[in-house]
C-alpha cells in the first residue's frame, strides 16, 4: 500500500462529497412521492446500521483494507476471490459514476459533444490525481467541499428569491401510507450510504484511526440531511410529477430561477456541482480498486496500475448500457438486490461474525 496519511477533516470532505455524488441531482427516493424526504432519512438511519458493521470490521483488524482481513477472516484462497470480486465491484461502481457524469453534462450543456470524449477526459482527471497519490486527493477534497458548500448557498438563495418555492407541493404528509416509502427505503439506503464500504480500503491511512466512528457517522448523517432536504426542495419547487418524468431535477430547480429578467440560466452552478462530487465518488471508487489489486497481486507500487485500470474503466463504462434509459433501469432493477444486498451487508456480516468468533478463541 501507499504510504501515507490523510486526516480526519479530510477524510470527512472525501466521505461526505462520496456521499452526495451523483444522488443529489436525481431524482433520488421518488419512488416514496412526497414524502421522499422521509424515506431518504429512513434509508440514512439503514446507511447507520450498515456503518457499524464495517466499524466493527475495521476494529478488529485497522491496519488492514478490506481485501487484507478478507484473506484473513476467509483464509488465504477464499478470502482472496473474495477480495477480487469486491475489486471488481468498486470498478463497476466508478463505471457508473463516469457514465452518469458523462450522460448529464451531454444533456445539459454539452449535447453535441461525444459521450466517449466526456469519459476519457474525466479518467484523465482522475488518473492524474490518483497518481500523485491519496494525500493530494484528499487535499484536494478539503479545498472543494468549501467550494460545493458555497455553491449551495448561493444556489439556494436565488432559489428562495425567486418566489418558486411551494411548500403545498410537499403535502400532505403520508399521502400514499407508509408502503411506498417502505419499499424505497432499501434502494436509498444501499445507494449511496451502502456505497461507503469503498472507504474500508482506505482507513488505514487515517492518521488517527481512534476517530473514525465520529468522521464516519457525522458524513453518513449530514449527507442523509443535505439529501433529503434537496428532494425536498426539488419538489417544492418543480411538483412531485415533473419531479418524476425529470432526469435531473436539480437542474429543472435552478434552472427556473429568474430574478429581476437578469440573473437566470444558473444550470452551471448544478453542473459544477456534479463535477465536483461525481469526481470524487469516482476517485475513491477507482483507487480502492487498484489499491485491492496492489494487494492481492502483492505489488509493490499503485502508480503502475493506474493508467491500465482507467483504460478498463473507460471501456467498462461505455459498455455496461446503449443508452441512459437504459443505464438507469439497470440501476434500478439488476444492481440493488443481485449485487449491493451480497456485498454490502451479508458477505461483511458474514466476515464480522467469523472475525469476532476466531478472536474470541485466541483471546481465550
Amino acid at each position: 500500500m501507499e504510504k501515507a496519511k490523510i486526516s480526519v477533516i479530510q477524510l470527512f470532505a472525501m466521505m461526505f462529497l462520496f456521499e452526495l455524488g451523483s444522488a443529489i441531482v436525481v431524482s433520488y427516493g421518488i419512488g416514496a412521492k412526497k414524502d421522499a424526504w422521509l424515506a431518504i432519512l429512513l434509508a440514512m438511519c439503514g446507511g447507520i446500521i450498515l456503518f457499524l458493521i464495517y466499524y466493527f470490521l475495521f476494529l478488529q483488524y485497522p491496519n488492514l483494507p478490506l481485501t487484507g482481513y478478507a484473506r484473513k477472516i476467509l483464509g488465504k484462497y477464499v478470502g482472496w476471490i473474495v477480495g477480487l470480486l469486491y475489486v471488481v465491484l468498486f470498478l463497476y461502481g466508478a463505471s457508473r459514476n463516469l457514465r452518469d457524469f458523462g450522460e448529464l453534462l451531454l444533456s445539459s450543456t454539452m449535447p453535441e459533444t461525444p459521450l466517449l470524449a466526456l469519459i476519457i477526459l474525466m479518467v484523465l482527471a482522475v488518473c492524474y490525481v490518483l497518481y500523485l497519490g491519496i494525500e493530494v486527493l484528499a487535499r484536494t477534497a478539503e479545498v472543494f467541499i468549501v467550494i460545493l458548500i458555497f455553491l449551495g448557498f448561493v444556489g439556494n438563495l436565488f432559489v428562495y428569491f425567486s418566489g418558486n418555492v411551494e411548500l403545498d407541493n410537499l403535502q400532505p404528509f403520508l399521502e400514499n401510507g407508509w408502503k411506498p416509502i417502505l419499499m424505497t427505503v432499501p434502494i436509498t439506503t444501499f445507494f449511496p450510504f451502502g456505497e461507503i464500504l469503498a472507504f474500508t480500503m482506505l482507513l488505514p491511512y487515517l492518521n488517527r484511526p481512534e476517530l473514525v466512528k465520529k468522521v464516519w457517522l457525522s458524513s453518513v448523517i449530514l449527507s442523509g440531511f443535505a439529501l433529503s432536504y434537496t428532494i425536498s426542495l426539488d419538489i417544492a419547487v418543480l411538483g412531485v410529477e415533473e419531479v418524476e418524468r425529470t432526469t435531473f431535477p436539480l437542474l429543472s430547480t435552478i434552472g427556473k430561477v429568474n430574478l429581476f429578467e437578469f440573473i437566470q440560466r444558473l444550470d452551471v452552478i448544478v453542473v459544477f456541482t456534479l463535477l465536483i462530487t461525481m469526481f470524487f465518488k469516482t476517485s475513491i471508487f477507482f483507487y480502492s480498486a487498484v489499491i485491492g489489486m496492489v494487494d492481492l497481486f502483492k505489488l509493490k507500487n499503485h502508480k503502475q496500475m493506474i493508467l491500465p485500470t482507467g483504460v478498463i474503466l473507460i471501456i467498462l463504462s461505455m459498455a455496461i448500457a446503449s443508452d441512459f434509459t437504459e443505464h438507469l433501469e439497470e440501476g434500478l432493477k439488476l444492481i440493488i438486490y443481485p449485487l449491493y444486498i451480497p456485498f454490502f451487508v451479508i458477505i461483511p456480516l458474514f466476515m464480522l461474525v467469523v472475525a469476532i468468533i476466531r478472536n474470541g478463541f485466541k483471546k481465550k
